[in-house]
């Protein structure tokens, strides 16, 4: 049955169909061939329930608000911001890029929109500085995938709702790995620009940087108000999606004015177009991952796979190899959609920490997104510069070997993720 699953996947991808497709071709195939005693109408449940868990209505809100932002002046604001603090530094402005992504992250949750919102005003700056373009786009593209691991992060939001886990406790403990994330980076761009010798930038006034620090505190509100008011247990991560939106709109509308009502039309429209092909997928992945377990399909994979009696070390590290090959090639919803159920019952047995894995997870999500040949970060990227797809690749390998390596570190001191959770939590 898994050749005929596989088969049936790898012909509909080829012949060009959506990702959608592929998983409910897969399904119906395996549906009528191996249980025709079953009705369709169970098929159907599962989808139908796929997308009712309550915290799925979190990403259509992130999703608005990170829209929302992305085409007012919190951007502009944020980077502002740290230049005014880490630009007189040796590599200054890339750092202020690595930090600028972060900050932004935090805010959006979307690493595309940080691509275009981050990338798009400051590529142009590091090119007069005499910063290699190659290395630029590298750093931007990588950079913005700390906006999986700093909440809040759609990627988290549907792994909990797959896995079962906490999403609170996903949210705190993927800070640890991305504060890491962004002290390596930074000490990247420092030794790159010491060895290329990049002139720094002047010293900003002790005047100039809080007139910074106040133009930023509006947008430095929404991660506030997130991880605030999550952890403190005023609202849930669904209610600080809601929360978020209000707060965009307010902010970019009333305070900024930034944008017009009318263009929330028009942002509406494309978190719904965004929203339904999330959904959708994640419907399909239901009745997918129904059907594959109905048929002890993860229990024969892992014994085909000399998995079933693994050590810890042996399943974290088939976790990490099978999500990292297929987010070089699939999106990352589908690949947790399929990879999840899979590895859930290894976990479980395991003892493995599901938050803990949570996160490795969606480093390897982050990591695929900025991965050839599909990364979307790297579409991304070759759309905003208006450059070759080859050109935008050549500055990412050195940043992608950072993000393994504090892959290795978090899998050796699980602590760098499970710290801040654990006093939050614990």
């Amino acid at each position: 049955m898994t050749w005929v699953l596989v088969s049936v996947m790898c012909l509909l991808l080829v012949a060009g169909y959506p990702m959608m497709m592929p998983l409910l071709g897969a399904t119906l195939v395996a549906f009528l061939i191996y249980f025709p005693e079953l009705s369709m109408q169970q098929i159907i449940q599962q989808m139908i329930g796929g997308v009712k868990p309550s915290a799925l209505v979190a990403v259509p809100m992130f999703i608005l608000a990170a829209d929302i932002i992305t085409r007012g002046h919190s951007a502009e604001r944020l980077v502002d911001l740290v230049l005014r603090f880490m630009g007189h530094v040796r590599g200054g402005l890339a750092i202020s890029v690595t930090s600028a992504c972060a900050l932004f992250g935090a805010v959006c949750g979307s690493t595309q929109a940080t691509v275009v919102a981050v990338g798009g005003p400051m590529r142009p700056r590091m090119l007069r500085a005499g910063y290699r373009d190659d290395f630029t786009m590298g750093l931007i593209v990588n950079a913005a995938d700390l906006a999986y691991l700093i909440p809040p992060s759609i990627s988290m939001i549907i792994y909990g709702v797959l896995s079962g886990t906490s999403i609170a406790e996903l949210f705190i403990a993927g800070i640890g790995p991305g504060l890491i994330i962004v002290v390596l980076f930074s000490a990247w761009c420092w030794f790159v620009a010491w060895r290329q010798q990049i002139p720094v930038m002047p010293r900003a006034s002790w005047g100039e940087r809080l007139a910074a620090t106040r133009r930023a505190l509006w947008p430095l509100g929404f991660p506030v108000l997130v991880v605030g008011g999550i952890y403190g247990g005023i609202f849930s991560p669904t209610e600080a999606a809601a929360i978020c939106v209000f707060y965009a709109v307010i902010l970019e509308l009333v305070v900024f004015r930034s944008i017009k009502l009318r263009d929330l039309w028009d942002v509406a429209l494309g978190t719904g177009v965004m929203t339904s092909i999330i959904f959708i997928l994640i419907a399909a992945g239901a009745a997918f991952s129904w059907i594959i377990s109905f048929a002890q399909l993860p229990q024969d994979i892992i014994a085909g796979l000399g998995l079933a009696d693994a050590s810890v070390w042996k399943v974290l590290l088939a976790v990490n190899i099978a999500f990292f090959l297929g987010c070089m090639f699939v999106d990352s919803v589908v690949v947790m959609l399929i990879l999840v159920p899979i590895f859930s019952p290894l976990i479980a047995a395991a003892g493995l920490d599901p938050v803990l894995v949570g996160v490795i997870v969606t480093l390897q999500v982050a990591i695929g997104a900025a991965t050839p040949p599909f990364g979307v970060n790297l579409f991304t990227a070759v759309a905003v510069f208006q450059r070759p797809f080859i050109e935008v690749v050549r500055g990412v390998p050195v940043f992608l070997l950072i993000l393994l390596g504090v892959t290795v570190l978090t899998m050796v001191f699980p602590d760098i993720a499970l710290l801040l959770r654990d006093l939050a939590f614990r």
